[in-house]
């Protein structure tokens, strides 16, 4: 099993608590603490509080379970859909995500692929430069409903992964992220796309235009039933593709080929599902998984809700804030536990907008150039963000690829970090700069002002941008912070691109080639500027060459100078701001076995089962 490290001194805990809040008294007055002070205490406190946590980091094989138990999670909305094509919001994809799988697996502690849905082989001719990935998928998969047999379902079979690559993400219209990663750069400057090819019933072939490094990650998908989609499709066109599997669905006839089926939906109150009894994957014993017979999810909005539920013990797990660690790990009689998963590899960032499209254009104008983000950056005190936001329990951002990625090289970081007169400084040089008001101003007398989206949900992005518009009026800039609702925040993001400044968060870059939608200038999730017919920047060009040249580069040298350049140049155009890397931690109720939890290789639930 994975190795255990419990770290618990909850005297020395309480005794920093009290250090914490009492007033240090001398001669009848109060005297404040110094910043050196207050920071060692900090520091004191951070370590303190992760001493009364527990590491228990997977990467080890999983001790056999018994099905059964019930899991109450929570979700902070109801579910807008439970289509997968229109699932952009956490909510509805966590409610969904049960009901899909993926046709390779990749195992984050060896750093190899591995079959899933599907068994896969490579075939590749450099000399010639061509390549083929085949997958075979497994005989045992169908399509089934709550209560239907595995024979009584749909089998799966090659025609869905087809239908699903040149029909869903192979269509433009429906703008799924699939759909930029079906295309890489030709030598001549072209665009290639990557087609699919029908075997027979269970095999089918990726056949690439030319070799590239990472043809197992650019094939990799997820699908849905074509027996439901082709023919919505055909009927409606796109339109009824995206009205499918709405939130008034009868949800017992949502097929799944997930671990689990939906059964119950009841707005504003929970979401259940059962346990798929037709799931392939199995145990070494035989046990079909997940051994958890029932989940469900309890609509809370409210986080102190969530965690007041957690601590009566009417949730089983509970993602704690920095404000409730303490308290968490100091109570008395508890019957849980919190798992230190390490430092998250991903962060979340703020990004200005660069689409003319529906932007003031004197805002726009300010935006677009690089010193400006580059003195936003220098503005963005990540320190501070981590002190008071986290807790301390929290680094900054300052890398642009996650440190699991094979081309994560720690001296290529951020060079614009928390530096106000290096701030005013590039202001200064793009003719920006204070007026006798001590406000800043452009060369046309324009008052440096912007509206900053949130999520009203979220108020830990509400206390970072408030952090930020702090440093901001610091210098003479006023930026106003306007928390919306997290659908029209999408819709702003995705469709009519009416916003100025966001901060929201996106996967990890486990892999260089990663987020195709995102890193190239077509991609239709490229915030800042999405779905250009040709780069708009010089630096958007580049990177656009460096992002598929990387991608068929097979010699490890040469590919390494590319992505090392590709980093470089987005650390210093900065159409992203990373922010910081919170610790994560994951209170899970005792009643539970084989609970792994790290950053790297995350929550495994499917494998968790009650103690006997």
């Amino acid at each position: 099993m994975a190795a255990t490290k419990t770290r618990r001194s909850l005297a020395g805990l309480a005794a920093a608590a009290a250090v914490a809040v009492m007033v240090v008294v001398a001669c009848g007055g109060r005297e404040e603490l110094t910043e050196d002070e207050a920071l060692a205490l900090r520091a004191q406190r951070r370590d303190e509080i992760l001493q009364g946590t527990v590491e228990r980091h997977g990467g080890e094989e999983f001790a056999p379970g018994v099905v059964g138990g019930t899991w109450t999670a929570s979700i902070n909305n109801d579910p807008r859909t439970f289509n997968t094509l229109t699932a952009r919001d956490g909510d509805s994809g966590t409610v969904i995500s049960g009901l899909f799988d993926y046709l390779a697996d990749y195992d984050a502690y060896k750093r190899e692929w591995k079959p899933n849905l599907a068994s896969f082989e490579i075939e590749a001719d450099e000399a010639r430069d061509e390549m083929r990935v085949v997958f075979t998928l497994r005989e045992d998969l169908y399509w089934t409903t709550p209560g239907q047999a595995r024979e009584e379902g749909v089998k799966v079979t090659s025609d869905d992964v087809i239908f699903w690559y040149n029909e869903i993400n192979g269509d433009p219209e429906l703008q799924q992220p699939g759909y930029a990663q079906q295309f890489i750069e030709m030598p001549d400057g072209s665009r290639g796309r990557i087609r699919i090819e029908r075997i027979d019933d269970r095999r089918f072939a990726f056949v690439y235009p030319r070799v590239v490094a990472e043809p197992v990650l650019s094939s990799n998908m997820i699908f849905g039933p074509r027996y439901v989609y082709e023919p919505a499709k055909q009927e409606g066109g796109v339109e009824a593709v995206l009205n499918l599997f709405s939130v008034d669905t009868d949800v017992r006839t949502i097929p799944s080929i997930g671990q689990y089926h939906i059964v119950e939906y009841n707005p504003g109150v929970r979401v259940v599902l059962n346990r798929n009894p037709n799931y392939w994957k199995t145990d070494d014993e035989g046990t079909t998984l997940p051994y958890i017979e029932r989940l469900i999810f309890r609509v809370v909005p409210d986080r102190n809700t969530e965690y007041l539920l957690f601590r009566d013990g009417s949730k089983d797990s509970y993602t704690p804030r920095p404000e409730d660690l303490e308290e968490l790990i100091t109570a008395r009689d508890r019957d849980y536990t919190v798992y230190d998963g390490g430092q998250a590899l991903g962060s979340s960032f703020i990004t200005f907008n660069q689409n003319p499209r529906n932007m003031n254009p004197v805002v726009y104008s300010w935006f677009i150039q690089t010193e400006f983000r580059q003195a936003m950056s220098s503005l963005l005190n990540r320190d501070r963000i981590a002190a008071q936001v986290y807790r301390g329990l929290a680094k900054p951002a300052e890398h642009f690829f996650a440190t699991a990625n094979p081309m994560f090289d720690p001296d290529i970081r951020l060079q614009y970090t928390f530096n106000p007169e290096r701030a005013v400084e590039l202001l200064a040089s793009i003719a920006i700069t204070r007026g006798p008001d001590g406000l800043m101003y452009d060369a046309d007398g324009n008052h440096i002002e912007f509206t900053m989206n949130v999520g009203v949900e979220n108020e830990i992005w509400v206390d970072i941008m408030n952090i930020f518009a702090d440093e901001l009026s610091e210098v003479g800039i006023t930026a106003r912070i306007r928390p919306i609702d997290f659908q029209n925040l999408v819709e702003r993001l995705t469709s009519t691109y009416d916003w100025e400044v966001v901060g929201v968060a996106l996967g990890v870059n486990y892999w260089p080639s990663s987020g195709s939608n995102v890193w190239q200038s077509s991609g239709n999730f490229h915030l800042w500027h999405p779905l250009q017919e040709s780069p708009a920047t010089e630096w958007e060009t580049r990177v656009d060459y460096l992002y598929n040249e990387g991608r068929f580069t097979i010699d490890p040298e040469r590919r390494k100078e590319i992505y090392d350049e590709y980093q470089r140049i987005l650390l210093s155009e900065l159409p992203v701001m990373y922010i910081v890397h919170p610790l994560s931690f994951l209170a899970v109720r005792d009643r539970w076995d084989n609970v792994y939890y790290d950053t790297l290789g995350g929550f495994q639930l499917e494998y968790v089962f009650l103690k006997q």
